[in-house]
Order: structure tokens, then sequence, then C-alpha cells
């Protein structure tokens, strides 16, 4: 018994399924569905936080210990602009390892890493912090009052935390900031 009937038939399907699907994607022209805060194009414009732990400087996974993840206080930044609102002379004395943008001085979701985590150089203690120098700080941009933290700035904080937990095989609980729970 031969099967040619049921393969012209599967190949007239999938001829008329991609002539339509064409003819959609045409339709839309320069307008394409708006992307939600989980969408595959939102993914591919923020970075990935597996690529974002590397450093110039030698990693040890006995350098680290805890993670800690804070607001920036600020409605909007990256890291130079986070330096300069805090008053330092470069980008560089940015007192954490990573930044994660809100769409507001970098895309959304964006993780910035910092010249103190690129040379590993532990951050400053603070008013108000727990850690230590051997506490990775990850700085979310929000102030937790006009702004708070997007969907996928949580995300991308918690994708984060995660490969550095895994990386450098902190066990440690992760230290959130109360608007990021």
């Amino acid at each position: 018994m031969s099967n040619q009937p049921r393969v012209v038939k599967v190949l007239a399907a999938l001829l008329f399924s991609m002539t339509v699907g064409a003819i959609v994607l045409m339709s839309l022209g320069e307008n394409p569905p708006a992307a939600g805060p989980w969408s595959l194009s939102r993914s591919l414009q923020s970075n990935s936080p597996q690529f974002s732990v590397d450093s110039v400087a030698p990693q040890s996974p006995a350098r680290w210990h805890r993670i800690e993840v804070c607001l920036s206080g600020t409605a909007s930044g990256n890291i130079a602009q986070l330096a300069e609102l805090s008053g330092f002379a470069k980008p560089e004395d940015l007192n954490c390892h990573f930044v994660i943008c809100n769409g507001l001085g970098g895309n959304d979701g964006l993780v910035q890493a910092t010249e103190r985590w690129l040379r590993q150089w532990p951050v400053s203690a603070e008013q108000g912090w727990k850690g230590d120098s051997t506490t990775i700080r990850i700085c979310v941009v929000a102030d937790g009052k006009s702004v708070n933290p997007t969907d996928l700035q949580i995300h991308q904080a918690r994708a984060v935390a995660k490969e550095l937990s895994r990386k450098f095989l902190i066990r440690e609980p992760v230290l959130y900031h109360q608007s990021l729970r």
C-alpha cells in the first residue's frame, strides 16, 4: 500500500500554513506584536546572566561567600550615571559588583558588570549593609518608592544570583531587598 496520498496531504498542509504565516507577517509590516516581559525579543535585548559573571581577574570559588541584592535609590541609571549621582569621580568607584538597569539609562534587565567585579575587588561597607569583604553586591536600579523594580529586573537579579551561587559554590541564602522578594 502506498503512502503517496498521505505525503501529498501533509505537503499541501505545510505549504498552506507557511503561506498563511507569511501573509500574516507581511501584513504586520514594521509593527511587530508587542513584547511582553518574558518574550524572546526582550530576552535577546538584555544580556544573559551566564556571560556577565566573567571577569578579567582570576576567579576563585573560595573568594565569595554571600550575595546581596539592593536598590540603587534612584529612578534611573546605569554604571556611569550611578557613579556620577553618588559623587564618584570615576565609574570604577561605584560600590557594587553588578548593576541591573530598568529601561531608564540602559535596556530593561540589562546586567552590567562593574570594574569592582571585573577586577574581583570587594565593596566597601555602607550604612545598612549586611555584607563583608566576601559579599557580592548586585544593585537593581529603582528607588522602591516612585520607581519599583521591573519584572525583568527581578528575573535578572534572581538569575544572576543563581549563576553566581552555582559558580562560586555559595551556600548562604541571598539577601534580597524587600522590594525584590
